[in-house]
């Protein structure tokens, strides 16, 4: 069967079979985010469905400590891979030649971080669901013989479809891929992800109707007498994705330190059993919690709380959201750095949404104003996904999506804006690429490094020079010249190392004088340039030593051993090449 299809797609065009994968994928990953979502779902209801409102449960103390020891057992025993950091591994994945992705990642992280969620882990299901759809477009491109620019395009159509399947939003699955993972905008690219995203969405509508994460209908309209609060929502969100991408950073490097495994599952898993038993609303991704603050009970997340008799008072009530506010941060990196899977996409919204109605509450209650919270609630989920993931449009259209209109657009765009520009200012990169601009890896939101990062030092070198040796004269120098088709010598001795090098332009007024053919050597000719190139050398070191010495041939040698010459025309060439390469027609 797989033979047949696989000639079937060896005789149609190459567009045609693009678009007839992007499906494919589009189908497989948002059944995988359809299937993840549920089981989410369905495992916390069993665990919760007998806790009381009005009363704390002991059973958030032991819970998150059990999902993430399975999550452990499963990635030490059976998956034996890292699978932590689902968004960053793709982005390296990309920033890599080849593209692919191990096949178990497209069930890895999708078992490993239900289990993580479904007992309380304070995390998302977007990042494992992305990964998953990611390693499904590899797979898929790898069976299907694609090359490398095709797979890379199938690994956007899988996370498109992931987040599409997921918030049956294709408009936000897009976003997602071109301003997080830096697919390029082009028809060749916009197309397939189109694909990708209404199959996945599509099929979330087939298999779930209305039933989403969170259904919002907009009661009340957006105000420009407003205008200013959204603004102050947009620096409040700059500032809160600060200490999110920050202290989360922090929080996880501190803990996995801890060098023994069920060390640290015992230290994490108590320490987050705690902060869930004071702050149940920590428990899982918290779109719950954002459903009752969207229905107009934000005090409810003070339910099965220890301050649950409390609820009524608002400045109590606004103290506890800015504790959730500081310790969500705490709770979502202790669960991935203890052994837990799951991603940050959830606790963004979720902290968004605590933010934006803690600040339309205080302002309700200081000043007297009508603010919705509802409306702030949105506003702010959008503008800290602009913030965090560095990504204004996903937050804008996500939001919109959701929303079923545009009627929050001015705001959601005022904010978001407003939270990017706050936030770039101390941090450049975002949460996703922090990690990789560290290690010096990030190359995908950098098109002219992503080029470089590809291109290949030694295919570059040229050896079709003619090489010297010191003790010729100029006589003998002569029948090199003449059969040579460069302007350039190397000299080197019988070792194979340089001793210097004559250009051609420099001794042309020698070669006609034969009386001087005995007397001068190519030892009293040749001259040591100042820059060299090593085979080792990447593209981003090349072009620079290009630029300070201003010359169109740089020798390239290893050790001092001769091993060739690399033209200034020839990375040019190679590099537009690569350009085109790396663009979706």
């Amino acid at each position: 069967m797989i033979k047949r299809i696989q000639k079937f797609f060896s005789e149609t065009t190459e567009k045609n079979k693009i678009y007839i994968l992007s499906l494919l994928v589009g189908l497989v990953s948002g059944t995988a985010a359809f299937m993840l979502k549920n089981f989410i779902h369905y495992v916390s209801y069993f665990l919760t469905r007998h806790f009381s409102t009005s009363s704390e449960s002991f059973f958030y103390l032991a819970y998150p400590m059990i999902g993430i020891l399975i999550s452990v057992l499963i990635v030490k025993y059976l998956i034996k891979d890292d699978i932590s950091h689902g968004i960053s591994k793709i982005l390296s994945t990309l920033s890599k030649k080849g593209s692919h992705i191990k096949a178990h990642n497209m069930f890895s992280s999708m078992i490993t971080s239900a289990f993580t969620i479904g007992f309380g882990g304070s995390v998302g299901a977007e990042a494992p669901i992305v990964y998953t759809g990611a390693a499904i477009g590899s797979n898929i491109s790898k069976v299907f013989g694609l090359n490398e620019n095709q797979m890379r395009l199938l690994i956007g159509c899988g996370a498109t479809g992931a987040i599409a399947g997921i918030f049956k939003a294709p408009i936000a699955g897009i976003m997602f891929t071109l301003e997080v993972l830096m697919l390029d905008l082009t028809m060749g690219s916009l197309i397939p992800l189109l694909i990708s995203g209404i199959t996945a969405a599509s099929l979330a509508y087939f298999f779930m109707g209305n039933e989403v994460l969170f259904h919002f209908s907009l009661e009340n309209q957006f105000n420009y007498d407003n205008l200013l609060y959204y603004i102050l929502l947009g620096i409040l969100s700059g500032f809160i994705s600060l200490y999110f991408t920050r202290v989360g950073m922090y929080v996880e490097s501190l803990v996995k330190k801890i060098s023994n495994i069920y060390t640290k599952l015992l230290f994490g898993g108590i320490t987050l059993g705690v902060l869930i038993f004071v702050f149940p609303s920590l428990w899982g991704e918290g779109y719950e919690s954002i459903n009752k603050i969207f229905n107009g009970n934000g005090a409810d997340i003070l339910n099965n709380s220890l301050f649950f008799d409390w609820k009524s008072d608002p400045y109590f009530l606004m103290f506890i959201l800015v504790l959730i506010l500081v310790f969500k941060v705490f709770a979502m990196s202790i669960t991935t750095s203890s052994g837990g899977v799951g991603g940050i996409f959830a606790p963004t919204l979720f902290m968004g949404a605590v933010g934006g109605y803690f600040l339309s509450f205080s302002l309700n209650t200081f000043l007297g104003l009508k603010l919705s919270d509802a409306n702030f609630a949105l506003v702010g989920m959008g503008s800290l996904m602009a913030g965090v993931m560095h990504a204004p449009l996903l937050g804008i259209f996500l939001i919109a999506e959701i929303t079923g209109g545009y009627q929050l657009l001015v705001p959601l765009i005022i904010s978001a804006t407003v939270a990017y520009v706050t936030i770039t200012r101390f941090e450049p990169h975002s949460i996703y690429t922090k990690r990789l601009a560290e290690l010096g890896d990030l190359v995908t939101h950098h098109k002219d490094k992503a080029a470089m990062h590809f291109m290949n030092t030694k295919e570059l070198i040229e050896t079709d020079f003619e090489i010297l040796t010191p003790d010729l004269n100029l006589g003998q120098m002569t029948y090199f010249i003449a059969r040579s088709k460069r302007d350039l010598f190397p000299v080197v001795d019988e070792n194979g190392m340089l001793e210097g090098m004559i250009k051609l332009n420099d001794i042309k007024n020698l070669i006609f004088e034969q009386d001087l053919y005995e007397k001068i050597s190519v030892r009293d000719l040749m001259y040591m340039p100042e820059f060299f190139i090593s085979p080792n050398d990447p593209m981003e070191v090349i072009v620079d030593k290009f630029k300070s010495c201003g010359r169109y041939n740089l020798a390239v040698l290893d050790e001092g051993k001769y091993i060739g010459f690399i033209s200034r025309a020839r990375v040019f060439s190679v590099y537009r090449d690569t350009m085109a390469d790396l663009s979706f027609e």
